[in-house]
């Protein structure tokens, strides 16, 4: 398995990944995807050979907070450490000083504590319209 911190990504293969690992993204709006790749500064992809099996995607400002929007593993690659090993190269990548938050899909919620996040109850959101 091959790791990229902030590697060139077209935007087919992040749709690609989006797909494979069933994140719930507008894999169907290009013009969408494109702002999603190129407005996050921080991403780690993962790769076997040619193929992107996994992408942790955050928005961050490298002393502070971090907000790891997309975690994602193909779903043929799941339960082989390739989540876990991705957001511990963002939190080499951030430092300590560093706080990462993410939203779970109510599937995920189990596997979250299983990497070192901890719950929350304390957050707010206002969702978007489409």
């Amino acid at each position: 398995m091959k790791y990229r911190v902030n590697a060139p990504l077209d935007v087919a293969d992040l749709r690609e990944i989006f797909e494979a690992s069933g994140l719930r993204r507008p894999v169907n709006d290009k013009r969408r995807l494109t702002k999603m790749r190129d407005h996050a500064n921080l991403t780690v992809t993962a790769w076997d050979g040619k193929r992107i099996v996994g992408i942790a995607r955050a928005l961050t400002d490298f002393s502070f907070c971090c907000y790891l929007s997309d975690l994602g593993v193909a779903k043929d690659y799941q339960k082989k450490g390739i989540g876990r090993a991705m957001v511990e190269r963002i939190r080499k990548h951030l430092g300590d000083e560093v706080m990462i938050l993410l939203l779970s899909a109510e599937t995920t919620m189990q596997y979250y504590p299983k990497i070192g996040f901890e719950k929350v109850e304390n957050a707010w959101k206002i969702p978007r319209a489409r």
